[in-house]
This record gives C-alpha cells, structure tokens and sequence, in this order.
C-alpha cells in the first residue's frame, strides 16, 4: 500500500511537471518546489489514510461510521493546514468547501470555516509596493492618514482604513501581490492533483470546484469588475431604503487597488450586538432574505459571499432605521433567464409541495434520479419536511443533525449531482448555505416570512417573462390579473399570521371562540 501512494506521488509530480514544461505560458520557476512538493505531500497522506483506515471495517458499521469520522476530521485539518501554508488561492478554495453546510461532512465545514479567520497579511512594504506600481504616487502622496492594520484580511486582498488629503475617510482594498501570479498555476495543480486522485477512487466528483476557480478567479482578481458589479447593484436594488453599498472612487482605483466609502457596523450573525444597539434581529433576517429573493428570482444577478464579514449592520442615528451594508462585490453569478424561471418554479413547487412539479423541474435542472436527494440539498430539510411542506414547521434540532450526517453518507451521490448540475447552480448552493448559517445563528431559520418573500418574487419574476413572451394585450392582462391576486393571497396570509401571533390576534381569536361556544 505504501508503494502504491508513493506510485501516486510520484505520479503527481511527474504530470505536474508534464502539465507546466509543456505550457509555454508558465513558468516553472515561479511554482516553487516547497508549495507544489507541499500539496503533493498533503494529498498523498490524505488518500493512504482513506485507503488504510477503512478497509477492514465492516461497511455500514457503527465502527466504520466512527473510524470514518475520524478520517474526515484527519484530512480537514491536513486540508486546513495546506491552505494556510500555500495561501492565496488555497485559502479561496478552502472556505468555499468550509462554506458548504449541508453538502459536506460536518467535520470538513467546521474544520474549514476557520480559514475565513485565518487570511494572510501583506507587509507594510508591500501594501506600498503595489499602491506605487498602481496608482504611481507613494501612501503619504495620496493619503493624510492610513492605519497599517488591516481593517480585515482575505485570502486575496486586504482591507484598510485611511482618509484622503481632501478629508474623506476610505476604505482601501488592495490585493496580496503575489495572488495574481500564482493563481493560475494553484488551479492547474489542484487540477492535476484531482484528476490523480479520482484515478483511486472513482465516486470522487470534486472536479466542480476546479472549474469554477477556473472561472471566478480572474473576475474576482480584478477590482474595477468588483466596482462594477456594486455599482449595477446599487442601481437595481435602489428602492431597498434600507440597503447600503459603498460607493466606488474609480480616480483611485484599478485592477489591484479599490477605493470606496467608508462604512462599518457589527457583522449580520451577532445577535449580542444587534440587542446592544437595538436593532430587530427578525427585521434583519426579514430584509437580508427580501434582497437575496429579489437578486436571485427577478434580476438574475446574485452576489454570491455572503459570509458574515461581508454583510454588516447598523443602525442609523438620524432615522432609527437598521441597514444592511453589503461589502465585497468580486463574487456575483449571473443567471440565464431559463436556468432563472426553473429555479423559480422549482421553489414554488417545493413551498407548496407539490411533489410532480418538484421532480419535474429538479430533473430540468440537472438532478436526474436523484431529485428527492437535490431537492434536500437545496432547502436543508429532510425528504420528509419536503413532502410535508417546507413552510409548515421550523427546523427541529434533530432534523438538522440528520441532514448534517446525510451529507457524510451521501458523499458520492452528492459530489455526482454537483458535477452535473448547470455551472449557475453551484454558487447559488454555496449562497444558500451561507444565508441559512446567518439565519441560524439569528434563530430565525425557515421563518414563514422568508418563504412568503421567496413567493412573491418567483410569482413577479415569472409574471413578468410570461408577459414579455407573450404578444396579446388580452393575455398580458390575464397574467397580469392572475399575478395581482396571488400576492393579494399572500398579504392575506401575512395578515393572518400577524394576527396570530399578536396579542390583538388572540384577543380576537379568544372572542371567536368564546361566541362560537356561546352559540352552541
């Protein structure tokens, strides 16, 4: 067995060295003995002790499940070290699997998470060094003062606070220098390393991943589409009064350096600083579900990294009023208009469980025979929550440690629908997780009034394709009417449950009661 993992090391390195010798765009120098010999290393111990720990247990067995556990928890914290000693783009791809809940092993996500924490710091020197190559002026030349730590640091940019020569305080994003010269070599190893290991085990579909920093990396590399992307966001959800994003200086900004507005408040899942300044946690969870229903249903345009550091609130001392402050735009997912309108259906099917619609717009989407499975991938509740009605009840304790271990067991029918899902469907899987993370720890998880938000935006969004496909004015007044009454049915249903839960309500539903067995 120990040949056959060093065969697989060797392996590796020998393609590795094919892959980047044989690609006159690289320049092997520039990989680095120590970071590719490390992943190699990593990745060996990792697969000998899947393939030793596990073969003579009993499959399906309490002991398996356990030396199982144990393996996980193992190779997350190897996977966690790895990313915190090649940094950069390892660090990207570890909190992208740190952010998926509910798709994989418990003992990954939680080993993982800690890398958002975690994010290298450049050095003073090196901060200045790109300013200087970028904006062609020295920190002192452009700013009359710069904090030299880091409000926050990520796995590609770091974050500081300082206040330009005309008094306006900014917040300065500028990316780790050397990120952009090794991303793309991070991603072809990973690539390689991949492909190797699915040679061993053949159920190992994880090669979405790769093909999506393939994609996203470059965009989020580059901080004028960053700016871009705040901006168009800005603009199409203006009528959200309580949504901020800073504004954009493009005079000082480029490829490496973002220059925005200054703006702070505590992060979206600290419930002991909402109480403190009297923020409305349920009005919070309310709003942040009112504006990703409305970016991912009717626009089609969905910010996709909403881990609490990049969604903060305030509340506002002048009108009373909370805001949520929506920060790093690099990530966003575009979504056609088809993928858009089955998606829609397909969560108008799962409110109202209605079990044929479900099957037949999962499968739309890619989910083949394993629909019940995707279906419990994207709500985060058991089959028999999805057959019963998503909105019929809240997430129990034991419901939610069912669906964690699911997401163990499972592994491989997991990994094989995320490998053949759209490519759009990824990072909305990710977003999912991350929104039911803040609503946990805000307990506001599964609320009625996030579902009746998700309802009323699939109901527009829908309404709205029906009528711009549709060429008869009789028609378009027909959809139009039919969609007046369905939000007319759900403001009916939010007034009752209004009612029901407040004194009024069961003041009035007590006097119902009371006159009705007075009749009787």
């Amino acid at each position: 067995m120990a040949r056959r993992v060093l065969k697989f090391a060797s392996l590796a390195a020998a393609t590795t060295g094919i892959y980047v010798y044989g690609n006159k765009f690289l320049d092997p120098n520039d990989f680095g003995v120590v970071r590719v010999g490390r992943a190699i290393a990593t990745t060996a111990v990792i697969t000998y002790d899947y393939l030793t720990s596990l073969r003579s247990v009993p499959y399906g067995s309490e002991e398996y499940d356990f030396l199982k556990s144990q393996v996980h928890l193992r190779s997350a914290e190897r996977l966690r070290e790895l990313c915190c000693a090649n940094r950069g783009t390892f660090i990207k791809v570890g909190q992208h699997l740190g952010a998926l809940d509910y798709l994989l092993p418990e003992e990954y996500t939680r080993t993982l998470k800690v890398l958002h924490s975690q994010a290298p710091q450049s050095t003073r020197q090196e901060i200045e060094q790109v300013i200087r190559e970028d904006l062609g002026k020295e920190i002192k030349e452009l700013f009359a003062s710069f904090e030299d730590t880091p409000l926050g640091a990520a796995s590609l940019a770091q974050v500081h606070k300082a206040v330009l020569q005309d008094g306006r305080t900014v917040a300065v994003k500028v990316q780790h220098p050397k990120v952009q010269a090794q991303s793309s070599k991070d991603i072809l190893l990973m690539e390689v390393l991949l492909l190797v290991v699915k040679q061993i085990f053949p159920d190992f579909e994880f090669m979405w991943l790769v093909e999506e920093a393939k994609k996203n990396l470059p965009l989020e590399l580059d901080f004028l589409n960053e700016g871009r992307n705040a901006e168009k966001v800005a603009h199409m959800l203006k009528d959200f009064d309580f949504l901020k994003v800073p504004r954009i200086y493009w005079e000082l900004s480029t490829r490496r350096v973002l220059l925005m507005e200054f703006m702070e408040g505590g992060q979206v899942n600290d419930r002991a600083y909402m109480k403190r300044n009297g923020i409305n946690v349920n009005e919070i969870s309310r709003n942040l579900g009112k504006l990703y229903s409305e970016m991912i249903f009717v626009n089609g345009f969905v910010h996709c990294d909403p881990h609490p550091g990049n969604v903060l609130v305030k509340k506002c001392p002048a009108s009373g009023k909370a805001h949520i402050i929506l920060l790093d735009h690099g990530l966003y997912q575009v979504l056609s208009e088809s993928f858009r309108m089955d998606y829609c259906c397909l969560w108008q099917a799962l409110i109202k469980a209605d079990m044929k619609r479900v099957q037949k717009y999962s499968q739309r989407l890619g989910a083949g025979d394993l629909y019940p499975l995707f279906a419990c991938m994207l709500t985060a509740r058991s089959w028999e929550s999805v057959n019963r009605g998503i909105d019929q009840a809240p997430v129990s304790a034991s419901e939610d440690v069912e669906i964690r271990s699911n997401a163990a067991a499972y592994l491989p029918q997991i990994t094989q629908l995320l490998n053949n899902v759209p490519r759009q469907m990824l990072l909305l899987l990710k977003t999912n997780d991350l929104l039911r993370g803040i609503e946990s720890a805000l307990h506001t998880r599964a609320s009625a009034s996030s579902f009746l938000n998700m309802s009323r935006c699939c109901i527009r969004a829908v309404s709205t394709y029906q009528k711009s496909k549709s060429r008869s004015l009789y028609r378009r007044a027909q959809i139009s009417l039919t969609e007046a009454l369905s939000l007319w049915q759900i403001n009916l249903y939010e007034v009752f449950l209004w009612l029901k839960g407040s004194r009024l309500g069961n003041w009035v539903i007590g006097l119902l009661s009371r006159m009705h067995h007075s009749t009787h």
